[in-house]
């Protein structure tokens, strides 16, 4: 995601969790702090490995299999089985990855977008938009001596997925898991087994990712740079003094925000630069990046909270530029809960040292903003896939019984910020950059090849290996703003016209007037009155005639540039999902023809001039579309009789392997 997941969760919820973010956080966040791992084999049933490559598409797949590029999932597909995988509508990373974990659809586990909406909150724009994975709980009780708050009650971190997943499932069953990052379990859900967390994971600062920049180019100043700051430095007597800023204090009244010092000596001759933090010194060369550097923000005098960054010299001289990454989580000290049990995490500090644990790593923020350039952005994309590699090794050789997930993030992010090189009709393709950079999502796949083989080298013939992707990929070259055209068709009414395209949240919103909002990536809901608290369309026959009409209406709309419809389906929600969070799902979900996708200004409720536009960000390739047209892959090393299987099918058919009864509540049938 990206201009989702650059806006900021509030950076004051943050602290006010619990006393002492470094301990009660991690200890009321549903990591349930069991020392021991189920133990022994299970009572029946293999090894089972499966390689979660994010984002790996059915058509890329094919093509470069036929063109001999992926002999390893070639040789699967010809041995075993290969098929396209269904995935979850809408095809969104939390609502795909949440299908498998539980083996329900959306109305089963109900998280039906990165984004929902809290209809009793409509005129509370801090409130009214959420995210949908997770929620954090203040405490209840505070002391308030002098100038400082201390709370008497911890908070903590839910996940809200509804369920059990799979892994606790197993888990009953008498069956040893490691599920390694997997998407959508922040926290992690109670479990013995070994989990650690995944996409979903905030940084230090709450957010998708904050990212520090440091300039002495006035140009490069950007007041509202998603998913980043940049801030301007003078070079005074060949140094730079700035301050990392660092996550809100809510043990003072005032709540002031916290911040780390930085001093940047600067050789007048030589490209190079001592960087001091923190009683760190170090030297960097342009072009050069650091080893983790570990920084602690203070808060009272016996509570501090501490993280882990990267730092990035981009130039010294005539200008000087730094990056910094956002602030990840330290997993040897962690502010936040990141593993079960709590002892997994240090653990894999011991071994590897500090690394990644924001759950999606790789900044495209900072690439789309110009910040890093592409080759940048790969360097430190190439150290994210480097460490999880050495971690699968880990893992790998000491795999001995049950189940491996382990989960690449690699594979997804390239295809979003590279896929304009394969696409001559994006709008922002440039032939020259193609020549340079058109491999690079080949090149991904091909690592994946090489890691399907090492998988496949460790497995005795007794070992089920499975390779999925939650979802395919489409070109993104077209906008459409949902709430734009809702406006357009009179079903959406502003407070001051002229002020359409300036307020976000629904600030100017009219809901005395409103019928219908759109809220996320693909999710739209009507004013219902008795649910959302300015509801004004009556429940019932009047609701479900209006659903009907819009879902037809979005269906019929035609792109006036390309003359393609740019929603292939507008579901009726209650025609798709069914389960236990059913009542809660969107009135209406959008299925987006290959080509186009909700606007970036839509999900928050912002307006558009127009209602098309084209796409001009890096970020050109994208899955919100239609799930029949963004299909995931499924690779076993063992026959698929399923026609045409889906990520829940997945579910049902580890449950099967081990003869564990499938729970009523699971949709899915066995694959294999």
């Amino acid at each position: 995601m990206k201009r989702i997941n650059g806006h900021p969760l509030d950076r004051r919820e943050f602290l006010k969790l619990g006393l002492g973010a470094a301990t009660l956080l991690a200890a009321g966040a549903g990591s349930p702090g069991i020392a021991a791992r189920t133990a022994g084999r299970s009572a029946a049933g293999p090894k089972v490995i499966i390689l979660g490559m994010d984002g790996l598409d059915f058509g890329f797949m094919r093509r470069w299999m036929d063109e001999g590029k992926l002999p390893t999932f070639r040789k699967l597909a010809e041995a075993g089985g290969f098929a396209p995988l269904r995935t979850s509508d809408p095809p969104q990373s939390p609502v795909a990855w949440a299908n498998f974990i539980t083996g329900t659809n959306p109305g089963g586990h109900g998280i039906y977008d990165f984004i929902h909406r809290d209809p009793s909150q409509q005129t509370d724009p801090n409130n009214f938009v959420v995210f949908s994975a997770t929620a954090t709980e203040a405490a209840k009780r505070n002391l308030k001596i002098g100038n400082y708050v201390f709370p008497l009650s911890g908070g903590k971190v839910r996940n809200l997925i509804q369920g059990k997943a799979f892994w606790q499932l197993l888990e009953d069953g008498g069956v040893p898991s490691t599920i390694f990052k997997i998407p959508a379990n922040y926290p992690p859900v109670g479990s013995k087994q070994r989990t650690f967390v995944g996409m979903g994971t905030p940084d230090l600062l709450g957010t998708y990712g904050q990212f520090n920049y440091y300039t002495t180019v006035p140009s490069e100043i950007a007041p509202d740079v998603s998913g980043g700051w940049v801030h301007q430095v003078y070079v005074i007597g060949n140094r730079v003094d700035t301050k990392i800023p660092g996550p809100v204090n809510s043990f003072r009244k005032d709540q002031p925000d916290t911040a780390v010092d930085v001093r940047v000596d600067i050789d007048p001759v030589h490209p190079v630069a001592r960087i001091s933090v923190q009683g760190q010194e170090f030297l960097l060369r342009e072009k050069e990046w650091s080893d983790w550097k570990k920084i602690r923000f203070g808060l009272i005098p016996t509570q501090s909270v501490g993280g882990i960054v990267l730092f990035y010299l981009k130039q010294v001289h005539p200008e000087f530029k730094l990056y910094v990454t956002p602030i990840n989580v330290d997993p040897s000290d962690p502010a936040l809960p990141l593993s079960t049990p709590e002892s997994y995490s240090r653990e894999l500090a011991a071994k590897f040292g500090p690394f990644f644990t924001k759950g999606l790593p790789a900044d495209t923020h900072a690439l789309d903003a110009d910040v890093l350039d592409e080759d940048e952005f790969l360097a430190m994309d190439d150290r994210i896939l480097r460490e999880s590699l050495e971690m699968f090794d880990y893992e790998l050789a000491r795999f001995n019984d049950g189940l491996l997930f382990y989960y690449i993030s690699s594979t997804d992010q390239r295809q979003h910020m590279f896929y304009r090189f394969l696409d001559p009709l994006s709008p922002v393709y440039d032939p020259g950059q193609a020549a340079r950079y058109g491999t690079v999502v080949e090149s991904i796949y091909r690592e994946m090849d090489v890691l399907l083989a090492k998988a496949l080298a460790a497995a005795d013939r007794d070992t089920v290996v499975i390779t999925m992707s939650d979802h395919g990929f489409s070109p993104f070259r077209r906008t459409f703003n949902l709430n734009t055209w809702l406006k357009a068709n009179g079903y959406h009414a502003l407070i001051n016209e002229r002020r359409m395209t300036e307020d976000t949240l629904f600030t100017n919103t009219d809901w005395s007037r409103t019928r219908a909002y759109g809220v996320g990536l693909n999710t739209l809901y009507i004013n219902e009155r008795g649910r959302e608290s300015e509801g004004i369309v009556a429940p019932g026959a009047e609701k479900d005639a209006l659903v009907r009409e819009i879902a037809r209406k979005l269906e019929e709309a035609v792109d006036p540039k390309t003359g393609e419809r740019p929603i292939l389906h507008a579901h009726v929600g209650r025609d798709i999902y069914s389960g236990q969070s059913v009542d809660h799902c969107p009135d209406i979900v959008l299925g987006f023809n290959r080509g186009s996708r909700i606007s970036w200004s839509s999900p928050m409720g912002t307006f558009s001039k127009d209602i098309f536009g084209d796409n001009t960000e890096k970020w050109s390739g994208d899955h919100m579309g239609a799930s029949e047209v963004v299909p995931g892959i499924l690779f076993a090393n063992r026959p698929i009789r399923a026609e045409h299987p889906a990520l829940y099918d997945l579910t049902a058919s580890l449950l099967a392997l081990y003869g564990i009864d499938q729970p009523k509540e699971l949709v899915g049938k066995p694959v294999f």
